[in-house]
């Protein structure tokens, strides 16, 4: 099984997160964000990785530190959990409709962190949460992760659709490449026999 924990602790936040790739999907997630909670609970079940996130932040200040160290803590660990990518398909893309919404999310798991965010939102907020931190935890978790994420909503009015959509997007991409791919042998999936360089 690969499987990784990783705790990171700040003046602002104090995150721990467990995650196993080869899992079934099951989660137990406390940000005390009820947004962020239901969208990495649906990462967990649609990209069958076992997930638990535990996060204590700055709440009484706002969403913002909570919200981008998760993505950081859940990137290392998901690194941490995948080593040195061998035998891994790399690749992965998914387009997920939602109602009246279209995402589409593919990823490279290269060692080579970057984010593209086609998503337009109108609300400043869904439950409690500020719509423009959902780039932010896409961003950190990208980063610490390194992928190379590209997230677009194709079509959509719905911002809760619209966001839930990419969550289950990057889920069923990632859930792809990261699968373990028998005509590989346990080789690099790189020409140059390494990733991350």
């Amino acid at each position: 099984m690969r499987t990784a924990s990783v705790d990171r602790k700040t003046k602002e936040t104090d995150i721990s997160v467990t995650i196993n790739v080869d899992g079934t999907g099951t989660s137990n997630i406390s940000t005390g964000i009820g947004f962020l909670d239901h969208m990495l609970e649906s990462f967990s079940k649609h990209a069958l990785m076992d997930l638990d996130v535990k996060a204590v932040g700055d709440l009484h200040i706002d969403m913002h530190h909570t919200t981008e160290d998760t993505g950081i803590v859940m990137g290392l660990a998901l690194a941490k959990a995948l080593g040195d990518f061998k035998g891994i398909r790399r690749f992965g893309a998914a387009e997920i409709p939602m109602d009246e919404t279209c995402s589409r999310s593919a990823v490279d798991v290269s060692g080579r962190p970057y984010l593209i965010w086609k998503v337009q939102l109108d609300k400043p907020k869904l439950g409690a949460m500020d719509t423009e931190l959902f780039k932010e935890w896409f961003q950190a978790f990208a980063q610490n992760a390194g992928i190379t994420l590209h997230v677009e909503t194709l079509y959509g009015e719905n911002n809760h659709h619209i966001i839930e959509s990419a969550y289950k997007a990057l889920a069923r991409a990632l859930r792809d490449a990261c699968e373990v791919d028998p005509r590989m042998a346990g080789e690099v999936p790189s020409t140059k026999g390494v990733l991350g360089s």
